[in-house]
């Protein structure tokens, strides 16, 4: 009977937008648009650091590389949600929910464990002024780079493997508007659904409060090593490196605890929908504004390298 459950199961079907029928034309128009700005704003930071060699640093390749995996993270989750909300077929197949789910925990875990490069970067660029060129060489970011990558697959077939491995035979019908873990867990059916959503749960929760952890120390770190520089200037100075990175994270993290932390209790498909869209959509939509609004390098490096040729094409 359970396989007979399971082999019936080969499609599933997204409603997440279904409570807000007569919205799904402006919804679809504003997060069109936001993932147009997301792609836009996150390809010129890769272009600005590409062609402007004084950016050629740890810190502009790592953002380089978060700027990467906003683009593939969004590639994930809004172009099927956007074609869902113009078409009365919301169905997805089995493999492809999977695969969703697999590249959206990988593309997520590895922009946190990213964030945490980052942080540490931060630190010793601040703490260990002397010893940076040494700690941060081309080939000790790279490996930076790719373990975070590691540590982000790992997580997404771990998650991914634990989840579609369960019997599903109460409904193909998924509450949200994509591949999610909470959605999934209500359709699973067995023995040990409570273990496996508990498992998921923590290894998700201890890996981000393990990300968050550590970058909490790195800017300790930070602040005191700043509160040791005398002059008002170089304080100024050495905390706006650290700014934008400093406040995505603390959106990152917002957002991200807000989906994973929040309380147990009814929630209604609505509220659902809204949290999910502000970790899917708004955190990579606010992300490449704030690194171009708050960094000043980079801020004057986008002046430099293409307002200045667009203004001088025109003349």
């Amino acid at each position: 009977m359970q396989g007979a459950n399971i082999s019936a199961v080969t499609e599933f079907i997204l409603i997440g937008f279904s409570s807000f029928p007569h919205l799904q034309l402006m919804f679809f128009l504003l997060f069109l648009l936001m993932y147009l700005f997301t792609l836009l704003g996150n390809l010129l930071i890769m272009a600005t650091i590409w062609s402007e060699r004084s950016l050629h640093t740890p810190m502009y390749l790592f953002l380089c590389a978060l700027s990467i995996l906003e683009i593939l993270y969004t590639f994930a989750i809004i172009p099927r949600m956007l074609a869902d909300l113009l078409s009365t077929n919301r169905s997805i197949s089995f493999t492809a929910c999977a695969s969703q789910m697999f590249f959206s925990f990988t593309f997520g875990f590895t922009h946190s464990f990213l964030l945490t490069v980052m942080g540490y970067d931060r630190y010793v660029a601040i703490c260990h002024p002397l010893r940076y060129n040494v700690l941060m060489s081309p080939r000790g970011c790279a490996c930076l780079v790719a373990w975070s990558w590691a540590g982000g697959s790992v997580m997404g077939l771990l998650v991914t493997s634990a989840v579609f491995h369960l019997p599903f035979c109460s409904s193909n019908v998924i509450h949200h508007f994509f591949c999610h873990v909470p959605p999934l867990m209500k359709l699973a059916c067995g023995d040990n659904v409570s273990t496996v959503a508990m498992g998921v749960g923590l290894v998700c929760i201890a890996a981000l409060l393990g990300c968050g952890l550590l970058i909490l120390f790195s800017y300790a770190f930070i602040v005191a090593a700043i509160l040791r520089i005398p002059s008002p200037e170089g304080r100024h100075k050495a905390f706006s490196t650290c700014a934008s990175h400093l406040t995505v994270v603390v959106v990152h993290y917002g957002f991200a605890s807000v989906i994973y932390l929040k309380p147990k209790g009814p929630q209604s498909l609505e509220g659902d929908t809204l949290m999910g869209i502000t970790y899917t959509a708004l955190t990579p939509f606010l992300s490449p504004i704030i690194f171009s609004l708050r960094n000043k390098e980079l801020k004057e490096a986008v002046k430099k390298t293409f307002l200045s040729k667009l203004f001088l094409h025109r003349s």
